[in-house]
């Protein structure tokens, strides 16, 4: 054994120090290793019409979601989180920008190629300049991909998701095609990637499979970089469709009526073909987590899951018999709180303490700034969203919104504002955009069923400013003429 040279100075010691940092630095610069106190993975799980109640660990009895509800017990579930919007794209805008609906680019679905021709895709496309949450983390020096349904500019637009931040995208570009789960195509960066077993009409090739498989490769062939997987699932977003092998685990388990479709496929036993499609999701989220551990992944990557907006009413969907909005009013593109308010859960070992329940309101427009601060680079400062880090950690701190916002473009446009415990609900404001302000506590009444808008002038008098104060878009259709 050899004894430690006493010769060996103080400067020598100090220059090893300086040497072994500055290879720490490199080594973090070109991603090539990373040691237990780097910057985290970070895994970003999107559902897609998935109600607050439809999993486990938010009160669901009849789906199971074993994994989901294992993400939760092993770390935190919010309770007042909420989406960007009641419909799919504005949502992803908010999520992506950290901007509400009264200030970012895409204010609604806006189908560019229309429903008449199947061979145009792509919806409203996020303009060149947009500062997204993967462009931002992408300059941090993490390697970027997105799996599954995007939403936000179709193909040779300035939207593609390789053109907003994205190193790798795989999935449905256009958010039409993603109506089946059994398209002809899915997009691998500007690439069609064309599914043969889906050729004429036939079933061969369910696309979420394929993406979930997609999710695992990039996760192995990144394991020794940093990296940030936004996974934009489908499930449970109709059409109803779901292969036999899960379709069977709910079958004959609940009486049934056939659902008979024109703009969605139809199906024999919805119920359990709804069901049967959100287990299949989180079954594949537990081959993520596995994943995860195997690769030695688990302990440095933050996963969250959440969904983009309220459970749907349309396809087949029974969301009363699921109760798939638990105790909250209304259904996806409504700004009651069943259209808006959405599971969150997070894990992050050694970080967020397992079993956690948070009621900090939070909303998506505040995930960019979150994962910005996690991830230890600069939060672009003209943004609505405020960083729930401390939350996340159970820490001390944690600054809270003002109020949150919302407004949607159709039916008769809407707009929605929380402050406090108000809710604050205007309808039909295309019409009159002066219109009446339905108001609720959601502290006593969760599910808005008492409008007390004549008890509390006051506090209608402050959500009608709020309301106000949104920037004009410059798409005239998304304006309500104030």
């Amino acid at each position: 054994m050899k004894t430690l040279n006493m010769n060996f100075k103080r400067r020598d010691f100090l220059k090893a120090i300086s040497i072994g940092v500055a290879s720490v630095a490199v080594c973090d610069v070109f991603r090539g290793c990373r040691s237990s106190s780097s910057r985290p993975n970070i895994i970003y799980i999107l559902a897609d019409d998935l109600g607050y109640g439809e999993l486990g660990c938010y009160g669901q009895q009849k789906i199971r979601t074993p994994n989901i509800d294992k993400l939760a017990a092993q770390g935190i579930k919010f309770t007042q989180h909420y989406s960007g919007s009641p419909v799919c794209a504005p949502s992803r805008c908010t999520l992506l920008t950290g901007k509400h609906t009264g200030h970012c680019y895409v204010r609604d679905n806006d189908e560019m190629g229309g429903w008449e021709d199947p061979t145009k895709e792509g919806q409203r496309p996020l303009p060149p300049d947009t500062k997204t949450l993967s462009s931002i983390l992408k300059k941090a020096g993490y390697t970027t991909g997105a799996i599954g349904k995007w939403g936000l500019g179709g193909p040779g637009t300035t939207g593609e998701p390789n053109k907003q931040g994205f190193d790798y995208f795989y999935g449905y570009n256009c958010q039409r095609q993603a109506h089946s789960y059994y398209p002809t195509h899915l997009w691998r960066n500007d690439k069609k990637h064309m599914l043969e077993g889906n050729e004429n009409g036939r079933q061969g090739e369910y696309s979420h499979d394929l993406m979930a498989n997609d999710a695992l490769k990039f996760i192995k062939d990144n394991k020794d970089r940093r990296f940030f997987l936004y996974i934009p699932f489908t499930i449970p977003h109709v059409s109803i469709q779901v292969p036999e092998d899960s379709l069977n685990e709910y079958k004959d388990k609940w009486p049934e009526t056939p659902f008979i479709g024109k703009h969605y496929a139809s199906h024999s036993t919805p119920r359990a073909g709804y069901a049967a499609m959100i287990t299949r999701m989180d079954h594949d989220i537990g081959r993520i987590m596995a994943l995860l551990k195997e690769l030695g992944l688990d302990n440095n990557t933050l996963v969250i899951f959440s969904s983009d907006n309220g459970p749907t009413f349309a396809g087949g969907v029974d969301a009363e018999f699921f109760k798939s909005a638990g105790p909250l009013r209304g259904l996806k593109c409504s700004v009651y709180e069943g259209g808006i308010r959405v599971p969150m859960v997070a894990r992050w070992p050694g970080h967020i303490a397992p079993g956690t329940t948070s009621d900090h309101v939070s909303a998506f427009w505040d995930v960019l700034p979150t994962l910005a601060e996690i991830a230890g680079t600069p939060v672009p400062k003209d943004i609505d969203g405020i960083s729930f880090r401390p939350a996340f950690l159970g820490k001390t701190g944690q600054k809270k919104h003002d109020f949150l916002y919302w407004e949607y473009h159709s039916y008769g446009g809407r707009q929605a504002v929380r402050m406090g415990d108000w809710k604050g609900i205007r309808l039909n404001v295309k019409e009159n955009p002066n219109g009446p302000i339905e108001l609720y506590n959601l502290r006593v009444d969760i599910g808005e069923e008492k409008n007390v808008a004549s008890k509390y002038p006051d506090i209608v008098k402050k959500i009608d400013k709020i309301m106000k104060s949104r920037i004009p878009s410059e798409i005239p259709k998304w304006n309500f003429g104030v």
